[in-house]
C-alpha cells in the first residue's frame, strides 16, 4: 500500500504538538513538525488558557504539512467554552487551575450531595471538573450563560474552529462530570438542578467519524480526550494490564466494557471516564509531573537552570525516603513557589525539609511512585481485575528513576514507552476511520512492532513497604 500519513494535533496542559505519523503498512513512523508551548495568561486576577494563540499555533504545524490524507486533535479534559448564538467564542476558556474553582464544591453538594452527583455520573469529586466550574458562573451571578448558545469542551472548540462543525465529543464530555452513562447522554436533571441551562448541550458524538475537513483535509473526530487517545496506543500484549498516562498529570487506569459505579468507587474517589470503542477508563487523576515541571519553573525564576536528565540524576543521588508529600494536596494545586510549598508541607508533617534541589526532587518521585502503589492496588481491588504488566506511556515514561520506582513500589513488571502515545492513538483512530486499520488491538500490536519498549523489572518492594504506611498517614 502506499504510505499514509495523517497528522495528530495533541494539545497538553504543558506543550502542544503537530505530529504526521506515517503508515506504510507495516510499521509506523512519527515526525514532530512543530512544538510548541501552552502557556497560561493571568490578567485581572483570572488564569486563562491562551486558546486563540493555541489555535494558530495548530494552523502552523498543519501547514508545515505535505499533503496529510487526514487530521485529528486531543486536548486535556474538564475545560470548556461557550458560543453565542452567531458561533462567536463568548470569553477566553478559563484555567482548571483558577481560584474561581475554590469553594465550588461546597456550593454544589449544598444543592446536590457529592453521593448523588457521583452515583448519576461516576466521575472523581475534583474542584476542577467542569461541572463545579459551571456551577461558580450560577454561584457568582456570571452573565456569560445568559448569554450562550452552544456549550463545546475546548478540543471541539478547536475541531468547530478548523471544521465548523459542533460537536460533543465522547470522551472528552465525559471527564466534564455533565454525563450520566446509565442513560448515554447529559446529565439533563442534575444540571438542572445546579441551574445550568440544558439548552447548551448538544448531541453526543462518538470518536472514529470524519464530519469535516479542513482546507480538504478529512477532519477525523479522534478519541479528543488525550488520555483516552492515549490509551488506543498502549502497547499492550495482555487484556489484563494497567496505564499510567504520564505528563502533567499522571492518569493510573484499567480498560474497562463499563464504569464501575458504587460507594466503594467513590470512596476511593476513582472516575469512569469514556474511551474508544464504548470502552471506560477505570483511572485516578493524580498530580504527576506537575510538581516537578513546576519546580524546574521555579528554579528557573531564580536563575538556576536544571533539564529534566539532570534533576533525575540529582533525584537518584538523594537519600531514599526522607522526606514524603502527598502532591494531590490542594496546596499543590496552583502554579508557583512549588519548592518552597513542598518543603513547608513536609515542616508542616513534622518530616525533615529538604533543602537541596535533589532532595526536593527525590521527595516528589518518590512520593509519586507510593500514589501508583496505593491507587493500582485500590483499582485491582474494586474491580477484581488482575494487572500482569503497568505500562507507562507519554513524557514520564522517559523517567528511567521514577519507573523503576513504580515498578518497586506496586510490584508489577514496567512497560516503558512510547513518549508519544497520545499522538499515536490519535492517529491509530485516524487509520481505523480511513479503513487502513480495522481495529484498536491491531493498532496496538502495530505499535508495538515500531517502537522499542524500556522493561523494569521489580526489584526492592519490601522497602516500600516500610514506608507505605508513614505516606497514608499524610493523605
Amino acid at each position: 500500500m502506499a504510505t499514509r500519513t495523517v497528522l495528530a494535533i495533541d494539545l497538553g496542559a504543558d506543550t502542544g504538538r503537530v505530529m504526521a505519523v506515517h503508515f506504510d503498512g507495516q510499521r509506523l513512523t512519527a515526525d514532530e513538525l512543530h512544538r510548541f508551548q501552552n502557556i497560561p495568561v493571568l490578567a485581572g486576577g483570572t488564569l486563562y488558557w491562551d486558546i486563540l494563540r493555541l489555535f494558530g499555533d495548530m494552523q502552523a504545524g498543519i501547514r508545515k504539512a505535505h499533503k496529510p490524507d487526514a487530521l485529528g486533535l486531543d486536548t486535556w479534559g474538564v475545560d470548556f467554552a461557550f458560543l453565542d448564538r452567531a458561533g462567536h467564542l463568548l470569553g477566553n476558556p478559563v484555567h482548571y487551575r483558577d481560584r474561581r474553582n475554590d469553594g465550588a464544591m461546597d456550593y454544589v453538594h449544598a444543592i446536590v450531595p457529592r453521593q448523588e452527583i457521583f452515583a448519576r455520573t461516576g466521575i472523581q469529586i475534583m474542584q476542577i471538573n467542569s461541572l463545579y466550574q459551571m456551577a461558580t458562573l450560577i454561584r457568582d451571578q456570571d452573565p456569560t450563560l445568559d448569554n450562550a448558545a452552544a456549550f463545546l469542551m475546548l478540543p471541539d472548540l478547536l475541531y468547530y474552529w478548523l471544521t465548523g462543525v459542533k460537536i460533543n465529543e465522547f470522551t472528552d464530555t465525559t471527564t466534564s462530570q455533565c454525563y450520566d452513562p446509565h442513560t448515554g447522554t447529559w446529565a439533563f436533571e442534575l444540571l438542572e438542578r445546579i441551574g445550568i441551562p440544558t439548552r447548551l448541550f448538544g448531541d453526543i458524538v462518538e470518536p472514529g467519524q470524519v464530519l469535516g475537513k479542513y482546507e480538504g483535509i478529512p477532519a477525523v473526530v479522534a478519541a479528543h480526550h488525550d488520555t483516552a487517545s492515549a490509551v488506543v496506543a498502549v502497547p499492550t500484549r495482555t487484556p489484563h494490564f494497567a496505564y499510567i498516562s504520564s505528563g502533567t498529570w499522571s492518569l493510573l487506569g484499567l480498560e474497562l466494557p463499563h464504569p464501575v459505579i458504587n460507594d466503594a468507587v467513590l470512596e476511593a474517589n476513582i472516575t469512569n471516564e469514556g474511551g474508544y470503542g464504548g470502552t471506560y477508563r477505570f483511572l485516578k487523576n493524580i498530580a504527576g509531573m506537575w510538581l516537578i515541571q513546576e519546580s524546574r519553573r521555579q528554579w528557573q525564576r531564580e536563575g538556576q537552570e536544571y533539564s529534566y536528565d539532570t534533576l533525575t540524576k540529582m533525584a537518584a543521588e538523594a537519600a531514599p525516603f526522607v522526606s514524603l508529600i502527598h502532591g494531590d494536596d490542594p496546596r499543590f494545586l496552583a502554579p508557583g513557589e512549588m519548592p518552597n510549598r513542598i518543603r513547608q508541607f513536609c515542616k508542616d508533617t513534622g518530616q525533615p525539609v529538604p533543602e537541596s534541589v535533589g532532595e526536593v526532587a527525590r521527595c516528589i518521585f518518590q512520593s509519586l511512585a507510593l500514589k501508583y502503589r496505593i491507587v493500582l492496588r485500590q483499582e485491582m481491588a474494586l474491580t477484581q481485575q488482575p494487572v500482569e504488566a503497568l505500562h507507562i506511556v507519554g513524557g514520564g515514561s522517559l523517567n528511567t528513576l521514577l519507573c523503576q520506582m513504580t515498578a518497586d513500589a506496586t510490584g508489577i513488571p514496567v512497560l516503558a514507552g512510547p513518549v508519544e502515545a497520545t499522538a499515536l492513538g490519535n492517529a491509530i483512530a485516524q487509520l481505523i476511520a480511513l479503513g487502513d486499520l480495522k481495529s484498536v488491538e491491531e493498532g496496538r500490536a502495530l505499535v508495538r512492532e515500531s517502537f522499542p519498549l524500556s522493561v523494569y523489572e521489580p526489584r526492592d518492594t519490601a522497602a516500600w513497604d516500610a514506608v507505605e504506611e508513614r505516606f497514608r498517614a499524610l493523605m
